[in-house]
Order: structure tokens, then C-alpha cells, then sequence
């Protein structure tokens, strides 16, 4: 039996889906983009942007009772693989300082477009252990 994650500190979904799902041992979250659910404004900056959108998923998998160390897989949506090298620094710095263990395992692509036309998402699996 799934349970739905919802939380105030991530932004809210903006179509038919929600936050996360709780499989019991495993969480998936939907890809967060970079939107603050306190102002709801979105940085012009990509490094500010990763940052955003890796503490949305902080928020979301410490409402299921986890911590970022959880987190097994992440896919990150780029709009620009120019990008690459400053979103992987704010990436790499974000894990350490929040105490993963080691990386999660990783994917990464281009795309076309995002949701508001921001520069990145990034979704998350964590698991309970």
C-alpha cells in the first residue's frame, strides 16, 4: 500500500500529480523544479537553481521520515548541459554537507523545455532502510 508525501516546504504540485510516494522502503518523489514554496519565485541563477531544487527534495523525503542520506538515485533535467559543470559542483557540495554517505547514483540529461521554463529538475529515490 502506497502513502502520499505532502509537504508546505516544497511547492505544491502544479497538475495531476503529488510530491512523493511511499512504498513503505522505498520513496519516489516527482522531479522538483527550482520554485521557493515560501515566495514561489524562481532564481534567474542555475547554481541557485540546483540548490533550490535539491532542497525541495530534502523537504520532501525528511516528510517521509528520511534524510537526504536516503537518497539512492537522483535523475537531474538540465536545459542546458553547458550547465553541467556549476550544477555538479552545487550537486557535489549539497550531498556532503548534508551528510550522504557517499553519492547517490545519477542520471542526467538535456531536454527542450521545463515546467516555467526553468533551467533544471531534479527527482529522487530514497531508500528506507
Amino acid at each position: 500500500m502506497s502513502k502520499i508525501i505532502h509537504t508546505d516546504n516544497a511547492p505544491a504540485a502544479i497538475g495531476p500529480y503529488v510530491q512523493a510516494v511511499d512504498l513503505g522502503n522505498l520513496v519516489f518523489t516527482s522531479g522538483q523544479i527550482p520554485v521557493n514554496p515560501k515566495t514561489g519565485e524562481v532564481s534567474a541563477d542555475i547554481v541557485a537553481q540546483a540548490r533550490q531544487s535539491l532542497e525541495n527534495l530534502k523537504a520532501i523525503v525528511e516528510q517521509a521520515g528520511l534524510s537526504v542520506a536516503n537518497i539512492v538515485k537522483t535523475t537531474v533535467f538540465v536545459k542546458d548541459l553547458n550547465d553541467f559543470a556549476a550544477v555538479n559542483a552545487e550537486y557535489e557540495k549539497f550531498f556532503k554537507e548534508n551528510n550522504h554517505p557517499n553519492f547517490p547514483a545519477r542520471s542526467c540529461v538535456e531536454v527542450a523545455r521545463l515546467p516555467k521554463d526553468v533551467g533544471i529538475e531534479i527527482e529522487a529515490i530514497a531508500l528506507r532502510s
